[in-house]
C-alpha cells in the first residue's frame, strides 16, 4: 500500500470500531498491515481499520528479525504462510482464539483450536493475527497434546457449500457468546442460515455477520 510507505518504521495508532492498537508499522501490503508491538508481529487486515494516525511517542524502531514472507504482503499469503504455526487470532467477536491454521479456501480458512477444535473463519471477519514465537505452544500444552497435523476433512472451496455439510449438526456461532447462537443447523439459504434452538424455536442469522463457526 504505497500511500503508507512514508510511514514505515514509524509509530502509528490503528483505530477499530471499539478499540485501538499502537505499534511500529513494519510493512503495508495490498490489504494488510504488519505492526510490531511488545516483541510481537501483528498482522491487521485493512478492511477492519477505521483510522490510522501517526503516533509521536519518540520510540525508535529496534533491529528486528523480520518474517521471511515480507514481499508483496497480502492477507491470503499471510494465512498460507501461517499454516501449521501456532497463532493467536481475533475475529469479529473481539475474543482471542489460539491454535493454528490448517487450510485456506476461497472465502474462509480452517482453524484448529485445542479449546474449540475445528473452526471455520470467514476471511473478511479476521481482525488480526499474531504468530507465536518459536517453541511456544498454547496453554503450555505438551507437543503430543496438540500435534500439528493437516485437516483430513473433505473441504469445499466456499463457506456456504461447506456449511451444507453441517446440516443436522449442533453448531456454535461466534463462540456461543449469545444464547441464540447455538443450535441445530437446519437450512442454509443464499444470505441466511436457520438454526433450531434448544427450545425448538427457529433462529435466522445473516451469513455475512458470522465471525466463526464450530460444531459438535
Amino acid at each position: 500500500m504505497s500511500i503508507l510507505k512514508n510511514q514505515l518504521n514509524q509509530s502509528i495508532t490503528v483505530y477499530f470500531a471499539e478499540q485501538k492498537l499502537d505499534g511500529i508499522l513494519i510493512e503495508a501490503g495490498s490489504d494488510i498491515l504488519l505492526i510490531y508491538k511488545n516483541n510481537e508481529f501483528i498482522y491487521i487486515p485493512v478492511a477492519h481499520i477505521q483510522q490510522i494516525k501517526k503516533c509521536n511517542d519518540g520510540r525508535i524502531t529496534p533491529e528486528l528479525d523480520l518474517p521471511g514472507h515480507m514481499k508483496e504482503l497480502s492477507l491470503r499469503k499471510v494465512l498460507i504462510n501461517a499454516k501449521g504455526i501456532f497463532t493467536e487470532i481475533v475475529v469479529s467477536s473481539a475474543q482471542s482464539i489460539h491454535g493454528y491454521i490448517t487450510n485456506v479456501l476461497n472465502d474462509y480458512f480452517v482453524f484448529y483450536s485445542p479449546v474449540y477444535k475445528t473452526m471455520f473463519i470467514p476471511l473478511h471477519h479476521l481482525k488480526w493475527l499474531i504468530p507465536y514465537k518459536e517453541n511456544e505452544i498454547p496453554y503450555g500444552l505438551a507437543q503430543e497434546q496438540l500435534p500439528l497435523h493437516p485437516s483430513t476433512m473433505n473441504l469445499s472451496r466456499t463457506l456456504e457449500i461447506q456449511l451444507q455439510k453441517l446440516l443436522g449438526k449442533i453448531v456454535i456461532i461466534d463462540l456461543g457468546t449469545k444464547p441464540d447462537h447455538i443450535g441445530k443447523l437446519k437450512n442454509i439459504y443464499p444470505t441466511m442460515m436457520e438454526l433450531v434452538s434448544a427450545r425448538q424455536e427457529p433462529v435466522f442469522l445473516p451469513l455475512n455477520h458470522i465471525g466463526s463457526i464450530h460444531f459438535s
